[in-house]
């Protein structure tokens, strides 16, 4: 075939070298044209691909198929005159899963709005001690077709982390079993609506095998699996931090238990592991950890690998990361939490909170955010170019909540935040950095956010010796 691929990032580069393997005539189309863009162009022209930097609206002529990098929006002209052409639009993740041989691994898929890159590697941590041969891969990532290439034999299953864009454009996934972790409004620039979002989350129960996991804290998610159309005997089970019903795992007194994979659900249940094996064992991680015991449980992995993969695994940095303790003050990093989603299980896991926060919003709103989470505001420092919007919200709904502006958007603003942060905090407060924005107003990205505020606590700390 005479295929386009969109984009010249990891999943492009992949998709294109694979796609020529398999005797594909490709051409890689993207906007750019920087040196970095010439140079993968030049590694990609050894190995016979064609490279057309600096147009991403026109389609090549002869396309028969294109495979678009995650990121590009459906409105996008190239994916317009596709359409126009009758040419088809998938994505990596799509032609990953066209490409596995006959015995190839199962795929256990997790989505959701927040947590689930830690859910993906909990997952895989489990499964790795049930003595299984597996990999978390997707947007976690790895590409996931590199890793399919290797070939039926090299994996037992995979633990597979998959984005909004992923699933909208992989229509013929089919997992063994999947979870949607939760639904907050998120990417909405890109789907177009929170209906849109929600659909291509709900992708990823499609034709589901065994299980359709599913929080029973939001009922969206349910909903999901109530219009999923999955194969015959394929359950829907929930997680929750409360005591489980039938054909759900929950908590009960310190304990995860799986009241779904059990000979009598109606009476019986199984003990996994206890919260304080999760790490962090905030509840929002708590709940990450019982979604990925769920989906191992599916494949049928024994209570002992999940509490000793629970206990083997620690989250990435930057996700509600304790930095220190500084005169009696614990210093968490939670950088990652780059939404208000994220925010609001962040700050529901400490009771006496200085919060420092700010970026950009991309549009979000903080009103129930701020109202949620009044009670339990020491103080508040703001950072960032939309920190107004988060001012406004606490001067409507936590007027007495001590607020420092700090009216500065470069990346030294972070050390003036932790001062002010220790300034306001008091011994056995949590001075928080959560900040419901992106980064990109200040930082590259959201780990040097984290590690900014890192360094700061640790120059806090190295003055008050």
């Amino acid at each position: 075939m005479n295929i386009t691929v969109a984009g010249l990032g990891v999943s492009g580069i992949s998709a294109a070298r694979a796609l020529a393997g398999f005797g594909a005539s490709v051409t890689v189309v993207d906007g750019g044209d920087s040196e970095a863009h010439r140079e993968k162009a030049a590694l990609l022209k050894e190995a016979g691909i064609s490279v057309r930097l600096g147009d991403a609206s026109t389609l090549p002529d002869g396309t028969e198929l294109v495979v678009t990098s995650p990121g590009w929006k459906p409105s996008s002209p190239l994916f317009a005159a596709a359409a126009a052409a009758g040419v088809d639009v998938v994505g990596d993740v799509e032609i990953a899963w066209r490409l596995r041989g006959p015995n190839a691994a199962p795929w256990l898929a997790i989505t959701g709005t927040n947590g689930k890159t830690t859910t993906t590697q909990m997952l895989a941590s489990i499964l790795a001690a049930a003595g299984l041969r597996t990999a978390a891969v997707g947007n976690i990532g790895t590409p996931i077709i590199d890793v399919v290439l290797e070939g039926d034999a090299a994996y037992d299953v995979f633990a597979v982390e998959l984005s909004s864009y992923q699933l909208h454009w992989a229509p013929s996934l089919r997992a063994h079993s999947g979870a949607v972790l939760n639904l907050a409004p998120d990417h909405l620039d890109w789907h177009g609506s929170m209906e849109a979002y929600a659909a291509d989350k709900g992708r990823i129960y499609e034709g589901n095998q065994v299980a359709c996991v599913y929080n029973v804290a939001d009922k969206a998610t349910e909903d999901l699996v109530v219009e999923a159309d999955v194969e015959e005997g394929c359950r829907a089970i929930g997680f929750t931090l409360g005591t489980p019903g039938p054909s759900e795992l929950g908590v009960v007194e310190g304990i995860l238990v799986d009241r779904a994979f059990v000979g009598d659900r109606q009476k019986s249940a199984q003990e996994l592991a206890e919260v304080t094996d999760v790490h962090p064992p905030a509840p929002h991680n708590v709940a990450n950890a019982l979604a990925a015991a769920a989906l191992a449980r599916a494949f049928g992995v024994e209570p002992r690998a999940v509490r000793e993969g629970l206990r083997n695994f620690r989250p990435d940095a930057h996700r509600i990361e304790h930095v220190a303790d500084v005169a009696g003050v614990a210093y968490v990093d939670d950088s990652k939490a780059t939404n208000t989603h994220a925010t609001q299980a962040s700050l529901a896991s400490y009771e006496s909170i200085v919060w420092i926060a700010g970026g950009l919003a991309k549009g979000a709103t903080f009103d129930e955010l701020v109202t949620g989470a009044a009670k339990r505001l020491r103080g508040v420092v703001l950072i960032g170019a939309d920190r107004a919007l988060i001012r406004e919200a606490l001067q409507r709904h936590a007027p007495e909540v001590p607020v420092v502006d700090l009216d500065r958007t470069d990346t030294g603003a972070m050390s003036a935040a932790v001062q002010e942060a220790a300034r306001l905090a008091r011994t056995g407060d949590t001075v928080l950095m959560a900040p419901a924005c992106a980064s990109m107003d200040m930082f590259t990205n959201y780990n040097k956010r984290g590690e900014a505020f890192a360094e700061a606590v640790r120059e806090l700390g190295a003055t008050s010796v």
